[in-house]
């Protein structure tokens, strides 16, 4: 299993400290988005107003409604912006130091565990919460939402299409369906973890998600099927 030491834990949450901190182009906007990213993971985008996120953003009605036209167009760019900060983090992650790709998987996987080591809203996706809300109701925002999911999935493909090369193995699906997959995985996790109020279930469907690639790749393996076969 994919362990990381205390020295890089304690590195993830200097680097979200440091995103956090770290100078802004324009204050109250960043101000604002940094608020969502807050807000809405705790009351979902439907009951959050503009007024909570003033209010946990410090700044005026006016200053909201100088850099966007409504609510919507926040959610927008917050889900941008939660694309690029998260991305940020998984781009400087340990897992990808791994030789074997299989391992950088499994080492991603092994990640979003310790990223769900906290509070409920502390470990929720702000696109996965917004798009729950307004799918049918907001194209827009359930645009950004998917090109934030995507987006991010979409960085798995190349190692799980690799780790099956150098195994032999045709995968039953495309790589990029399974990269998908592992989102799907952890924003159900996410949700029932709402219902039960507790993190842990979501650690729970990590772990076997983590149990299913290790036998997607190992059931696959041409030198599994023959010890099956040996053995039978």
């Amino acid at each position: 299993m994919f362990w990381l030491t205390t020295y890089q834990l304690v590195g993830i949450f200097v680097f979200m400290d440091r995103i956090a901190s770290a100078p802004k182009k324009n204050d109250a906007r960043q101000k604002l988005l940094d608020a969502a990213l807050r807000v809405i993971r705790i009351k979902g985008y439907t009951a959050t107003t503009v007024d909570d996120l003033c209010s946990e953003a410090g700044v005026t009605k006016g200053a909201f409604f100088h850099h966007f036209k409504t609510k919507d167009d926040l959610a927008v760019a917050a889900a941008d912006y939660w694309s690029q900060t998260t991305g940020e983090l998984f781009e400087q992650a340990p897992y990808h130091r791994h030789c074997d790709p299989l391992d950088r998987i499994l080492g991603y996987i092994d990640f979003r565990k310790v990223l769900v080591e906290g509070s409920v809203p502390e470990i929720t996706c702000l696109v996965g919460t917004m798009v729950q809300d307004v799918y049918d109701t907001s194209p827009e925002i359930r645009n950004a939402c998917n090109r934030s999911i995507t987006g991010h999935a979409a960085t798995l493909a190349a190692d799980i299409e690799a780790a099956a090369a150098a195994r032999g193995i045709d995968l039953p699906f495309s790589a990029e369906s399974l990269a998908l997959h592992t989102q799907a995985v952890l924003q159900g996790a996410f949700v029932v973890a709402k219902a039960g109020n507790d993190p842990k279930i979501a650690a729970e469907s990590i772990d076997h998600l983590r149990r299913y690639v290790e036998l997607l790749f190992a059931a696959s393996s041409p030198m599994a099927a023959k010890k099956a076969n040996a053995d039978g």
